[in-house]
């Protein structure tokens, strides 16, 4: 018998899992991280239990005829409670309110779980049903209670669920807010799921048979609501590590005027360990500043901080702002450096100058600034400064490539 519909969904989960489980891991002590981790694992574990051949393989290793229906319940409604714990975790209000209110919620949808399986113990199932159990027996006595039970669990989640995600989606704005949305059109679909189960239920009763809907149509809804579900928790983490692997590259590649500026003096082929090319690109802008750091290191008897000086009146009088101006000034004053060490084969400037000072007055931070913003405006005003190109001793030029 065929459980795609089943096995899809519960793969989805699986991958879902997968793709969070390295921040679960670091942040295992997380409240909010474990609520994440324990509603993948049970949304996996409903589409798992609740496909028909998993039903059949499980009753027949308990050897207890449709004992995979109390299973399944209980799964959903852990799982939902989940659902509604993550939400809670996730606003991150006062900590001891979103405890209190968090142990309500998993208390009451444990209360359910108990008394889902003792009312299928109080029942009778003696024909194993693996899709059409809740209509077959919707009239049998407890086994009916256990079925409302289950339905009327599952839709109020669905409803709290959604109310939370969109109160919560409208004080939010970007990659979260995309993600609540999506994981509340998920929940939304618990709704009609179980209005198309509570439909083939009560027309039981009435005689009527619109099994229909409960062993095709609530499958598919259920299916989809899982997978927008799983894509919803995707989204905020899928788009951080984007805009990040993004943000880090467009520093490499900003980087890059004053890399090769410096190339010259910075001796890249000296390094004690040598970063390839396909190696993470966080370890690859860790090189490329170290090497430059190295480079403005090899440069320090040649700074000029008259000539920094004039950079950087000259660039404020441009236009400039003292942040611009003073990247321009760093960046002239370090062109400058590269063409007089180039000019100075015999090292006579280095032989003469002082240790423990640089001459002119500069000093590290001139030059360093506070850090990798820094070092990319120099670069960037290596490539595009007037002030800069005049340093060059007005050839204009800068490298522009990649």
């Amino acid at each position: 018998m065929d459980g795609s519909s089943y096995y899809i969904p519960a793969a989805a989960m699986g991958a879902a899992m997968a793709f969070k489980a390295p921040a679960l891991l670091r942040g295992r002590r997380d409240p909010l991280l474990r609520s994440v981790g324990a509603l993948l694992t049970l949304a996996g574990l409903v589409f798992l239990f609740a496909a028909p051949p998993t039903i059949a393989a499980v009753n027949r290793a308990t050897g207890i005829r449709n004992v995979s229906a109390p299973i399944v319940y209980c799964l959903l409604s852990a799982f939902s409670a989940s659902c509604l714990v993550l939400i809670i975790n996730w606003r991150d209000g006062p900590s001891e309110v979103t405890r209190r209110l968090a142990r309500r919620w998993i208390l009451g949808y444990t209360v359910v779980g108990v008394t889902l399986i003792a009312l299928f113990a109080l029942g009778e199932t003696p024909v194993e049903r693996l899709r059409d159990l809740d209509t077959y027996y919707a009239n049998t006595p407890y086994i009916r209670e256990m079925i409302v039970l289950y339905l009327a669990s599952l839709s109020v989640a669905g409803i709290a669920m959604n109310v939370m995600c969109w109160r919560w989606a409208a004080q939010v704005r970007g990659r979260l807010r995309a993600g609540l949305v999506i994981i509340a059109l998920g929940s939304l679909f618990n709704i009609p799921y179980s209005a198309a189960k509570f439909t083939a239920v009560v027309a039981r009763w009435h005689g009527a048979d619109l099994d229909v809907l409960s062993t095709d149509v609530a499958p598919v809804l259920a299916s989809v609501g899982a997978q927008f579900t799983a894509v919803g928790f995707c989204v905020p983490p899928a788009c951080q590590r984007i805009g990040d692997t993004w943000h880090t590259w467009s520093t490499y590649r900003r980087l890059g005027p004053l890399w090769r500026e410096l190339r010259p003096v910075a001796a890249p082929e000296e390094r004690a360990v040598r970063i390839s090319w396909w190696s993470p690109v966080e370890l690859q802008v860790t090189q490329r500043e170290s090497d430059i750091h190295d480079g403005m290191l090899s440069l320090y008897p040649y700074f000029d901080s008259a000539l920094r000086s004039r950079a950087y009146d000259a660039a404020v009088a441009a236009g400039s702002s003292p942040g611009d101006a003073q990247a321009e000034a760093d960046a002239a004053m370090v062109t400058a450096a590269v063409r007089a060490k180039a000019a100075d084969p015999e090292g006579r400037v280095i032989s003469s100058a002082n240790t423990a000072t640089v001459p002119g007055g500069s000093d590290a931070s001139s030059v360093h600034g506070e850090g990798p913003r820094d070092l990319v405006r120099m670069s960037i005003a290596l490539r595009e400064s007037p002030v800069v190109a005049a340093a060059r001793g007005g050839t204009g030029h800068a490298d522009n490539g990649p």
